[in-house]
């Protein structure tokens, strides 16, 4: 049976203890993903396919930038180190020749903060975490993987009270931005590939599935299209 189109189900390369928030966030992260693929199926049709994958791992990675960049040293130290976004990798399938993949959405989903909960209780504030300094790895780590390309089809959904207007955890996340805005989209690059930014939703309310959906599709569909205008459409047709 084909697998096109469809979201992998193993979670193998995840830790086998996720907290009940993890696991709601990604169950709606993964929610809007599958009804993107189906989207982006009926758009397209069966003669592109989509390929989705949970993991990047770092020795694709350096691989496909000593391809890139032959006169650069990359270095990983273990073959099973990967970044493993909540959303995984979104990509459009190449030729069965091809040394690189062609990631569309790659997408994070991050909730900080438990001081709104804390104060309800009459508890003091506790020290705001550091899921953001986590993000700031992952994002360096794509960013360096794409530099190949024009776009940067990265995507973080972050809410809870750490991300309240007032909250100073905000310049955190428009720092890893590049300085960039928060709640909207960056998908090309600009100044001649110096600002690789990416998106990055950030709020106290958490994201629904329809607003994660419409922000994911925007951005897969003009990355479909810039794959095609730079590689051409003919080099993604499958075979009949």
């Amino acid at each position: 049976m084909s697998r096109k189109h469809q979201l992998r189900t193993d979670r193998a390369i995840k830790s086998p203890v996720i907290n009940v928030t993890s696991k709601r966030q990604e169950k709606e992260i993964v929610s809007a993903l599958t009804r993107l693929i189906q989207h982006l199926q009926n758009k397209y049709g069966k003669q592109i396919d989509f390929v989705h994958s949970w993991e990047w791992k770092l020795k694709d990675i350096t691989r496909e930038l000593r391809e890139s960049y032959p006169g650069v040293d990359f270095h990983h130290h273990f073959d099973s180190s990967s970044m493993a976004p909540d959303g995984g990798i979104l990509c459009l399938k190449g030729k069965p020749e091809d040394k690189f993949i062609y990631p569309i959405v790659i997408s994070e989903v991050k909730n900080q903060g438990t001081n709104d909960l804390r104060l309800k209780e009459g508890k003091k504030k506790q020290a705001k975490g550091n899921a953001i300094e986590r993000l700031g790895k992952n994002v360096i780590g794509f960013r360096t993987a794409l530099m190949r390309e024009s776009i940067f089809p990265f995507v973080c959904f972050g809410y809870g009270c750490d991300f309240a207007p007032d909250s100073s955890i905000l310049d955190r996340v428009t720092t890893i931005a590049m300085f960039g805005k928060l709640n909207k989209t960056y998908l090309y690059n600009e100044e001649q590939g110096k600002f690789n930014r990416g998106s990055f939703y950030f709020r106290e309310k958490k994201w629904s599935v329809d607003e994660m959906f419409e922000i994911m599709k925007d951005i897969a569909e003009r990355s479909v299209l810039y794959y095609f205008s730079k590689y051409t459409e003919a080099h993604f047709l499958e075979p009949d």
